[in-house]
């Protein structure tokens, strides 16, 4: 499966709460950041976790986010990277 998003464009992660297991932690939930690069297509977590084969698979980015957009009052410049899988993000 081809990446559907560049590095340096701006993705946003999708603001869902599944039932059951998954592997997008909630405090980025709904965050915009950037994409910083691209880690191949691999099988899904959420998948593999209920013994399934982890398809289809699913492109791994590595997103930016400031942790101003992350935390309410954090005044300080630093950045959180994060590996999220590509059902996870939409554009910003």
């Amino acid at each position: 499966m081809s990446p559907r998003f560049a590095p340096g464009e701006r993705v946003r992660v999708a603001d869902r709460w599944p039932a059951g297991h998954h592997r997008t932690p909630g405090y980025v939930k709904g965050r915009a950041g950037v994409v910083l690069s691209t880690h191949g297509s691999h099988g899904q977590p959420e998948v593999y976790a209920s013994f399934g084969d982890g398809r289809p698979r699913q492109p791994l980015y590595r997103v930016r986010l400031g942790l101003r957009d992350l935390w309410l009052g954090y005044a300080g410049g630093d950045t959180l990277d994060i590996e999220i899988y590509e059902h996870w993000l939409e554009p910003a």
